[in-house]
């Protein structure tokens, strides 16, 4: 049960260390949604390649991420996975036809709250927005080395605002998700390119006015790609307007688990231990 332990462990962490007033747990009911399938037909498709779409759901805290393409062996953990947070009193939100980043897109931006989004998906630094008080907690190297994403790091680590990284994750794809980019355009090209014109509207917009600086490699570039610009940002960005049915009263954080009998048989079926303790423990702290 080592995938249960694993995340009873990162979420107690977090707690521990943010003392949040609010948890959720955010879930892909659709991880590879076929309108994102239509519009760019590569995206994901190596991983149904490789584990046959065998996968767990993206996990939020706030919202927290906690793995996505699941072998064998960490699949079967999926349904105790959900009955732990559910004794627990762990809310669990999902939209069909969406992706878990979809459920946090839409809480981020509609939480009249400060707001960590905890994930190892760097797509999510779209949402960091220091303003609205949305900040990552990126936590790509582990939890115990994860970093505070705000607007200033976006910019230092990029050379761009998060407002503009749709456009720039549009021009510079992502293998991992099978987005191929403007073949050529590389993240140094595709920062220039936006803090020079602003968005990638306005960049192809350039490209196609002759007395521009754009060169003539770059317009090639772009021109040979304006098929994939044309659908990519919409596959890129996340949504932010889903009807989620849930009130914020609903993600409060339980000082206890809220079905204790259920939780202490889940504890004592699946050897949870520790684990079981720190969570508890973190529930509790004022």
């Amino acid at each position: 049960m080592n995938a249960v332990r694993g995340l009873l462990d990162f979420i107690s962490r977090l707690v521990d260390t943010y003392r949040p007033t609010h948890l959720v747990c955010c879930w892909d009911n659709d991880w590879r949604p076929a309108w994102r399938v239509e519009l760019i037909p590569s995206y994901k498709a190596h991983r149904v390649a490789q584990a046959g779409e065998t996968v767990v759901s993206e996990m939020s805290t706030s919202a927290e991420t906690a793995g996505e393409q699941a072998p064998d062996d960490l699949a079967v953990q999926v349904p105790l996975i959900v009955e732990v947070l559910t004794a627990l009193g762990l809310p669990i939100v999902g939209h069909d036809g969406y992706e878990a980043d979809d459920v946090i897109g839409t809480l981020a931006s509609t939480a009249e709250m400060p707001v960590d989004v905890v994930t190892g998906d760097r797509d999510l630094f779209q949402l960091v927005d220091d303003a609205s008080e949305v900040r990552i907690l990126y936590i790509a190297r582990g939890v115990g080395k994860h970093e505070q994403v705000t607007d200033a790091w976006v910019q230092g680590k990029y050379g761009i605002p998060p407002a503009a990284y749709v456009d720039f994750a549009t021009l510079r794809g992502d293998t991992s998700d099978g987005l191929p980019g403007v073949a050529g355009i590389g993240e140094k090209t595709a920062a220039s390119l936006l803090n020079t014109y602003g968005s990638l509207e306005q960049v192809l917009a350039a490209a196609s006015e002759p007395g521009t600086k754009i060169s003539s490699s770059i317009r090639s570039k772009l021109g040979a790609a304006i098929d994939y610009l044309a659908v990519a940002p919409t596959v890129v960005a996340v949504a932010r307007d889903l009807d989620l049915d849930v009130k914020p009263d609903d993600l409060a954080l339980p000082a206890a688990p809220v079905d204790p009998a259920a939780f202490a048989e889940l504890t004592e079926r699946l050897g949870l231990g520790t684990s079981a303790d720190r969570i508890t423990a973190a529930l509790a702290l004022d």
